[in-house]
This record gives structure tokens, C-alpha cells and sequence, in this order.
């Protein structure tokens, strides 16, 4: 990857500014000079590698995005929950969520939205519908193991996601407002969806 420190330097200025920082404020939180952050910002050189990740931490960006000099903004989504992207840290099972594109990370690793595949019989949660209400219950295994880890009723301008955990009963009520997709996350297979 060729780096263009002009592109970096302009960033490195424009995040800059937009926190109200002074070079000097920069470079002190740095521990270096700040004709180190002049130089940056003026294109004449690139940070060192050492120093990325505290200055990535100080001006609120990804590494990767402060390298390739730009930010890309997301197109506006208009709060369509039907384009809701689960993402859940196979190390520390934290369970994220986002509209639209989005860099995910936890526990130092990239994640990528899980990609959620038809319910198989073997993985189909049971569904009654009563005055409004809905509610879920399944027999699935729910030991540390094996259990299903979240379930999220998504409408197009609606999400509600019930946590679960190991050794707990799966079952919970939620209120039924459209047709709509239940989807679940299998702690050893994966994400599964079911149409209401």
C-alpha cells in the first residue's frame, strides 16, 4: 500500500480542527512535537507506525480509514430496520448492530455481518400468535455450548432483540406490529431467520 501523506495530512488536519484541537493539544497527547503534526498536515511526512493507533484514539477514526486518507460516508438509509445487519464477537459474544455499512470491530478484530439463512426444522422457533402479542419459545439446546444467543423481531421501522442466555429457557413475548422477520443467532450455527 503506497501512502499518500498530502491525502493523510489533510485528514489528520480536518479531524483535527473538527475536535477544536491545537496541533500542540495533538502532539502532547502523542508525547512528540508538534512540528511532527505540522509536518503531517502539511503533507511532508507520514506518522509513524508506532504512533497510529493513539492517534487514530485522538482524532476518532479507524487506522485503515486514517491511511487511505479519506472517510467515506455511508449513503442515508432512512432508518430502514429491514436492512438491519447483525454482528456478534466470536471471543467475547458481544452482539452488535448497524442500518447501514459499517467497519465493526471487538476484541482487536474485524467482524463481518453474519449472513442469516432460512430456519431449518432443527433450528425453528415456535410462534403463537395471541390479541396482538407473539410469543416465541423454542426446545432448543441452551447450554454454554450450545444456545441460542439473541433473537430480533424486524419490521421496516421496528427492531426488538431479546438477549438470551445459556441455561435459560428460550421464551419471551413481544407485541406484533406488521409482518415481519424473527431472526436468531445459533451460538454453534450461525444466524437464522422466520417469517411472521
Amino acid at each position: 500500500m503506497n501512502l499518500d501523506c498530502e491525502k493523510i495530512g489533510k485528514l489528520i488536519y480536518g479531524l483535527r480542527k473538527e475536535k477544536d484541537m491545537t496541533q500542540k493539544q495533538v502532539a502532547d497527547l502523542l508525547n512528540i512535537s508538534d512540528k511532527a503534526i505540522s509536518k503531517w498536515e502539511r503533507g511532508l511526512g507520514c506518522p509513524d507506525v508506532s504512533l497510529l493507533p493513539e492517534l487514530s484514539q485522538v482524532l476518532g477514526v479507524n487506522i485503515e480509514d486514517m491511511l487511505a486518507g479519506e472517510l467515506v460516508p455511508n449513503e442515508a438509509v432512512g432508518g430502514n430496520m429491514k436492512k438491519l445487519k447483525f454482528y456478534v464477537c466470536p471471543q467475547c459474544k458481544n452482539l452488535m448492530t448497524a442500518t447501514g455499512e459499517a467497519n465493526i470491530s471487538c476484541c482487536g478484530k474485524r467482524l463481518d455481518a453474519l449472513v442469516a439463512a432460512k430456519a431449518d426444522e432443527s433450528h425453528r422457533l415456535q410462534i403463537e400468535p395471541q390479541d396482538g402479542e407473539v410469543y416465541v419459545s423454542s426446545q432448543h439446546e441452551m447450554t454454554k455450548a450450545h444456545y441460542i444467543s439473541f433473537a430480533a423481531y424486524v419490521t421496516g421501522d421496528k427492531a426488538f432483540i431479546v438477549k438470551q442466555y445459556p441455561e435459560w429457557n428460550l421464551q419471551f413475548w413481544f407485541h406484533k406490529y406488521n409482518h415481519g422477520l424473527l431472526y436468531f443467532h445459533c451460538s454453534r450455527h450461525g444466524l437464522f431467520y422466520q417469517l411472521i
